[in-house]
């Protein structure tokens, strides 16, 4: 129902969005394009920001970082309206609250000197009354934001369901592949989940609403459940059964080492993650819903509503290329030059005879398409890199054929993706013993270059390198000639 029906047309804004290439942040920007609103996208890295030529056309890009010191003259002129999705829970167990009231402070500072006169601030339901230090940073930077020279919106909400969330991932990975599971018990604690598109109605819903000015609201979907009954509601919508047994001696540590093995999560959220379930995450009313006359779907709603947009290839982002689901801190530029002293090189190279189609190849690489050639050896070698704390092949790949600078592709970073140059460049983020890059190069001449560059750490990455030679001479083969292939 678009809450909008019967109303005059909105006056368009001129906005700020925050967090723009993360999940929340994504899903957003095209609706408030689709509205007619004037989008200007902070991010600390531009490269990262993966969207299309035609919406990059569209939008205003302002490269600022919320954990230093405030610049002046980075924002541009007529901000009416900014959007503070700003959230740190991944990036550290110990200080991400921290780092949170840090950027909502100077994110304060930046707002004296845009004079914006709302923001809209996406928050966590903080009604238990012990919380968990992750919903404790998000109220206290709610407290830090009211405190801005602004009128400030807040909406509060639980787990959120959609394709390439968090939580969906987490719920998919454990009923996919454990039928019979052994469950701490805190999957009896019980929570009111919200799907993605119900998150974005309430977003863009409150965007020039003076009636939810300087005011706070709890937004959920109709089901209050246990996590327990929401691994059984995702089985029952992908039609198959699953056992669930709980025990009671299950720690926190094991808990987050439990998930860290069985999903794609990575273990600095699980270990955040598992602090929060023990919260009861409820709505206490569902007040701005009636004002904007909004309905929410349930939770199998929200669920067939994902697996849609996953058999459509339409997954808009995905927690996953968070550079906090790798080794990254969200510098690139630092790799993006790959090193030509003191590194150990595999190169070949091979000739084309239809480019595009051989870019197709290459633009598919990775996740389910896998590696071109022995990808039993590249399913080890993710298996033996989880064990050792590492990434895996865990994360995939969001989109089946669009790659983009900063997402993730299996125990790689994209670094470049450059079509139009026909250039690939991968920086590993598996656990190694150095430094190592993995690129892939059409030029003007039709022949493919592929070039795989380690940069060994002492003797132990020498050793690694030549321990695993004879291997090279066999993936890297088969991978370009496969990859050449064109059918």
């Amino acid at each position: 129902m678009d809450p909008t029906a019967g109303m005059s047309e909105k006056p368009k804004h001129k906005i700020l969005l925050t967090g723009a290439n993360g999940y929340i942040g994504m899903r957003l920007l095209p609706q408030l394009l689709k509205q007619g609103h004037e989008v200007v996208c902070a991010v600390r890295d531009e490269k990262r920001l993966s969207v299309d030529s035609a919406t990059r056309k569209r939008i205003e890009v302002v490269e600022m970082d919320f954990l230093e010191d405030p610049v002046q003259g980075l924002l541009p002129e007529g901000l009416d309206t900014a959007y503070y999705l700003i959230h740190s829970m991944s990036s550290s167990t110990r200080d991400f609250d921290e780092r949170e009231a840090i950027a909502a402070r100077n994110f304060n500072e930046y707002m004296k000197e845009a004079g914006v006169n709302q923001v809209i601030y996406l928050s966590g339901i903080v009604n238990d009354d012990e919380l968990s230090k992750h919903l404790s940073s998000r109220k206290n930077v709610e407290e830090i934001l009211y405190t801005g020279p602004f009128s400030l919106t807040v909406l509060r909400a639980g787990i959120i369901v959609g394709s390439g969330s968090s939580s969906f991932e987490i719920i998919r990975d454990l009923c996919e592949k454990l039928p019979v599971m052994i469950t701490p018990k805190w999957v009896l604690t019980r929570t009111q989940p919200i799907a993605i598109r119900d998150v974005i109605q309430f977003l863009t819903g409150v965007l020039g609403r003076e009636d939810t000015f300087n005011q706070s609201f709890d937004i959920a979907g109709p089901d209050v459940l246990t996590y327990k009954e929401m691994l059984q509601g995702y089985a029952r919508v992908r039609g198959f059964r699953n056992w669930i047994f709980t025990v009671p001696v299950m720690t926190p540590k094991l808990s987050s080492y439990w998930l860290y093995f069985v999903t794609s999560t990575s273990y600095k959220l699980a270990v955040n993650l598992v602090d929060s379930m023990k919260m009861e995450v409820v709505a206490r009313d569902n007040k701005l819903q009636q004002l904007l006359g909004i309905h929410t779907h349930t939770y199998e709603e929200a669920i067939g509503m994902a697996f849609k947009k996953i058999e459509q290839n339409l997954v808009v982002s995905s927690w996953k290329d968070s550079m906090v689901s790798g080794r990254f801190d969200d510098n690139l530029e630092e790799y993006i030059q790959v090193p030509k002293f003191g590194v150990l090189t595999d190169f070949k190279q091979q000739p084309v005879s239809d480019r595009e189609a051989v870019l197709d190849n290459i633009w598919k690489i990775g996740g389910k398409n896998g590696w071109y050639y022995m990808n039993w050896l590249w399913k080890i070698r993710g298996f033996l890199d989880k064990l050792g704390g590492g990434v895996g092949l865990r994360r995939g790949r969001t989109h089946p054929d669009k790659i983009f600078a900063g997402d993730s592709l299996d125990f790689w970073r994209v670094l470049l993706a450059d079509r139009k140059r026909g250039r690939l460049l991968l920086f590993a983020e598996m656990k190694l013993p150095g430094e190592a890059w993995l690129e892939f190069r059409i030029g003007e001449d039709n022949i493919l270059h592929q070039r795989a560059t380690f940069r060994p750490r002492g003797l132990r990455g020498r050793l690694y390198w030549y321990s695993i030679l004879p291997f090279h001479y066999f993936i890297f083969g088969g991978m370009i000639r496969n990859i050449s292939r064109v059918n």
